[in-house]
């Protein structure tokens, strides 16, 4: 259907035709420019306002429109080609799992003795299995934090340690006492604030970790040394 407001427009540009006469033939049901070339002046006279020579002139106008009026074609729907498949060359494979990208450099590894080994895997299996410590009543009121705090209390059934109540910190948790205090790697942390303290390391059993405090560029210092001196870094 065509657009109300073109075919008033093209309606006024009749003589003897305003707005309102538009209107009233638009309102009729003449609402395309094919319906008001092919209408009879009896039609057209039907109309308020419409005499013989307007509806001749109304007919005669949209015929010369009608004629004007280009058939449009339906929109040809672009062809898709098929796609192109590239050389066996092109075609990345795709990475194995575990596989380390390019330019990885192993970190550095602890010496450690067979029996040390044992030691710390048995502490990982430990670790592994300790459930997390949570405080007496923790879920039955929300203003309890969650921190362990050893239960207290006469009636207290979890200080009692009854059935069906939250593990409690004891010394079976505990890991290996070899292994205490060491890097999950197995190095033993030693704290440096400059350059100086590095001298102290052992590169086979120690590592070194950054103070909180240190600067960027003592902290960059620190690191170029420890590379030179074959130190591992634990925060750096």
């Amino acid at each position: 259907m065509t657009n109300k407001e073109e075919l008033i427009k093209k309606l006024t540009e009749v003589k003897g035709v305003g707005p309102a006469k538009a209107e009233a033939i638009y309102n009729e049901g003449f609402d395309t420019i094919e319906e008001l070339a092919e209408a009879s002046i009896e039609d057209l006279t039907k109309i308020k306002g419409i005499n013989e020579t307007v509806a001749k002139s109304i007919i005669e106008h949209f015929t010369a429109l009608a004629e004007e009026k280009p058939v449009e074609k339906p929109a040809e729907k672009p062809v898709e080609k098929p796609a192109e498949k590239k050389p066996a060359e092109e075609i990345k494979k795709p990475k194995k799992v575990g596989e380390k990208p390019e330019g990885y450099q192993v970190k550095k590894k602890p010496v450690l003795s067979d029996e040390m080994k044992k030691r710390l895997a048995l502490r990982k299996k430990i670790k592994d299995r300790t459930p997390t410590f949570l405080r007496q009543e923790w879920f039955r009121y929300k203003r309890i934090p969650l921190n362990w705090r050893r239960p207290k209390g006469l009636t207290s059934k979890m200080r009692k340690n009854l059935k069906y109540r939250p593990k409690r910190v004891k010394v079976g948790f505990r890991g290996p006492k070899e292994t205490r205090g060491l890097h999950p790697s197995g190095f033993q942390e030693v704290l440096v604030y400059n350059v100086k303290d590095l001298e102290k390391i052992d590169p086979n059993t120690q590592a070194a970790r950054i103070g909180g405090t240190v600067g960027t560029k003592k902290r960059m210092e620190i690191q170029q040394r420890a590379k030179e001196l074959d130190i591992r870094i634990l925060n750096g």
